[in-house]
């Protein structure tokens, strides 16, 4: 056990002490955003809205998102991704706060639309932030950690909301969800100020490359968005599956939810480590994820044994784990070639698009053709990213081979 544990530790190894503040400023930044699980709930039960009416409070909630990275992008590659971070954090924990004042539907949409679209731009000037701070060997660990700030985070989150609403109201909610992001704003100030800290990558590029002119990038992009819709199911469409084909209680959903967040807190970073010195690539390990996370739905019309769920669950989560992080690398290593706010900003939009459209049309189609069916679509949509992920490698490859034809016979 001593060994096993010196060696998960190990894994941890080589990670600046920055990263580590920005994964404690990030998983107090997340656990803080509590509000968002229980929005719709409040929305129905506090303020009588329809169904429908929340439909559209969640797709302000999405445009915001896609703004929100637009434009941290942007201001990251303006001003620089330390002033974007204090900004969102503090400001965003102001507009929690207000939030709970705004009681009609319009305003409830403008306002949601306003706190995602400050909230998010936190993202791309974390994603750039954390590219500053890491060492070259050791950036998709110090992503891996982030990623396990932000599942804590998201874990801890609903279990400390539920208890604020049980004592203090949504009204109390509100209140320490502003708390929170504007306490991490403050840490921020005192921890990563530019003046105080120690950049361990000041790469800059003098003719910076558009991302949006970057077909690999694109490519990638596109293939990030299917990913996302693919994956967001186990969290809209999935739990109503396993409550009424396989009449699993609130309960046994939650622990077979939360089997997610322990395996990943778990096995990610020693399986990041193990996968970062083996001979695979980027997009090979991308490619075997969303394979993985593929494969997870079509079982379920394969076999019809409950036990089932557990294997696709775990399919999922190793799919999500190879995934993610070599996602977040590879979009980190491709941005060098740019404006690093703007290549973050489009990779984040890329997974705002897919919670604009995943979690609606999992529950359309699942309500219209059938959970066998809906299955089969999602596994389609794998496939098609699996496809793309492999047309990014062919592309990749051609590049790279052009690189070294000009190195080898410069233009005179």
């Amino acid at each position: 056990m001593k060994s096993l544990l010196k060696n998960y530790l190990n894994t941890f190894s080589g990670l600046s002490q920055e990263v580590w503040w920005l994964a404690l400023i990030t998983l107090i930044n997340r656990a803080g955003t509590m509000v968002i699980p229980f929005l719709s709930l409040y929305l129905i039960t506090d303020l009588n809205f329809s169904m429908s009416d929340v439909g559209w409070v969640m797709s302000a909630f999405g445009v915001g998102s896609v703004l929100g990275s637009w434009l941290g992008g942007k201001l990251t590659d303006k001003i620089g991704f330390y002033k974007v971070m204090v900004f969102s954090l503090i400001a965003t924990g102001f507009l929690f706060i207000g939030l709970q004042y705004l009681k009609t539907f319009q305003l409830i949409c403008f306002g949601i639309f306003i706190v995602m679209t400050v909230a998010d731009m936190f993202r791309p000037a974390m994603f750039v932030a954390l590219n500053t701070y890491s060492k070259a060997e050791n950036k998709t660990r110090s992503l891996t950690l982030i990623r396990l700030a932000i599942n804590l985070g998201f874990s801890a989150g609903p279990a400390i909301g539920g208890l604020i609403i049980t004592s203090m109201s949504y009204d109390g909610l509100f209140w320490v969800d502003g708390i929170t992001c504007i306490a991490a704003g403050i840490l921020l100030t005192n921890v990563l100020n530019p003046k105080k800290v120690k950049v361990l990558d000041s790469y800059k590029n003098l003719n910076p490359k558009s991302a949006y002119t970057d077909v690999p990038f694109i490519i990638f992009a596109i293939a990030m968005v299917l990913f996302g819709v693919v994956f967001l199911q186990y969290f809209s469409t999935m739990p109503i599956y396993y409550k009424e084909r396989h009449f699993l209680t609130e309960f046994e959903i939650g622990v077979l939810l939360g089997l997610n967040g322990f395996v990943i807190f778990i096995l990610e970073m020693p399986l990041i480590k193990w996968l970062e010195n083996s001979k695979y690539t980027k997009t090979g390990l991308m490619t075997f994820g969303a394979i993985l996370t593929g494969l997870s739905f079509i079982i379920l019309n394969i076999f019809s044994w409950s036990g089932v769920l557990i294997i696709g669950m775990m399919l999922m989560t190793v799919g999500e784990m190879i995934t993610f992080p070599f996602s977040n690398a590879f979009a980190l290593e491709r941005a060098k070639r740019g404006s690093q706010g703007e290549y973050m900003a489009l990779y984040s939009i890329a997974f705002s698009l897919s919670h604009i459209f995943g979690h609606n049309a999992g529950l359309q189609m699942s309500g219209t053709i059938g959970f066998d069916n809906t299955w089969i679509v999602i596994t389609l949509l794998a496939l098609i990213c699996v496809f793309l992920l492999m047309i990014l490698k062919h592309a990749l490859k051609t590049e790279k081979r052009k690189q070294l034809s000009q190195t080898r016979n410069p233009i005179v």
